[in-house]
């Protein structure tokens, strides 16, 4: 038996990306130049899905312009749809030779200075007709770029609760206290209970550690010292020549001087950990060059720090 599937199967592929972009941006012009085509051209063929599907997609009469409620859902199958179909186009390149490619990676910024410059060197051997760039954010402004695709995925402490992202564990990071030389309590034994209050040199909130591992890392603090910037070799100058004491990750020790390791101490009870993880969009479907970019940051990592499951196992999405 033979059934006609009225007038559906006229649908294009390109219908599908232009409702979600104007979904996703709410806005003719900005939909429109991110699919580059002009903007009667994008209003157009959204105009004669519509007319094809009998419904209206979008309200226009809301501004911005917003899905009604059918529309959501058909915008919602329309990801799903074009997600499948991405699939389809990534298993033939995974069955070449060759990654090839562009590929855009944010960085949030207490990573990037001991990532960034070997990540480039190791991954450009390993996948060298892949056009690299990465750009240096803070987490927030990563969030945003990678929901409007500015950026392919990024590196950044997690979890981060976002329900469109999915995370994958690269490493966990302890962090360390750092002194100055004659501070009177640098020798007795730390945890975040009875760290010092007094003079305690942070990052700005939105780089600040508290999220991840200290709850009394915060503005109220008395006399909390806060310094806005992404340096964390900025706060260690600052302790050895205003006293005090901050906290700097576990891949900053290699950075430090003989003399100024002397002035490190642990955190335990429990020990001050972070978790960094590769986080992509829930619609990723670059698989092979997702494992490209884990095996490349397992080179440069020191192994105890790796994510036992990455060390085992492959990316699978």
């Amino acid at each position: 038996m033979y059934i006609c599937i009225d007038k559906i199967n006229i649908m294009t592929l390109q219908q599908l990306e232009y409702i979600i972009a104007l979904n996703k941006y709410r806005h003719f012009v900005k939909a429109s130049e991110k699919c580059n085509v002009t903007q009667p051209t994008l209003s157009t063929m959204i105009q004669k899905l519509e007319a094809e599907l009998k419904v209206d997609i979008f309200d226009r009469s809301k501004h911005p312009v917003q899905p009604t409620a059918l529309g959501a859902k058909i915008i919602e199958q329309a990801e799903r749809s074009l997600t499948e179909i991405k699939k389809i186009r990534e298993i033939v390149l995974n069955e070449t030779d060759s990654v090839n490619g562009t590929l855009h990676i944010g960085v949030i910024p207490t990573l990037a200075t001991y990532l960034v410059p070997r990540f480039i060197q190791v991954f450009g051997e390993r996948c060298s007709s892949v056009q690299l760039s990465m750009s240096e954010m803070n987490t927030a402004t990563l969030i945003e770029t990678l929901k409007r695709d500015g950026v392919d995925m990024f590196i950044a402490a997690t979890p981060l609760n976002e329900p469109d992202f999915l995370e994958i564990p690269l490493f966990y990071e302890r962090f360390y206290a750092y002194f100055t030389a004659d501070h009177p309590l640098k020798d007795i034994p730390l945890k975040p209970s009875n760290m010092p209050q007094e003079k305690l040199w942070v990052l700005e909130e939105g780089h600040c550690l508290r999220d991840q591992v200290f709850n009394f890392c915060t503005t109220t603090m008395p006399y909390n010292q806060i310094f806005e910037a992404g340096s964390i070799d900025t706060l260690v100058r600052i302790v050895d020549l205003n006293g005090g004491y901050t906290l700097i990750p576990e891949l900053h020790l290699p950075m430090l001087t003989d003399e100024q390791r002397k002035n490190v101490r642990e955190i335990d009870d429990p020990p001050a950990i972070r978790e960094v993880s590769i986080v992509i969009h829930k619609n990723f479907v670059k698989e092979r060059i997702l494992n490209e970019v884990g095996e490349a940051f397992k080179t440069i990592i020191p192994d105890e720090m790796i994510d036992e499951r990455l060390k085992k196992f492959a990316i699978k999405l």
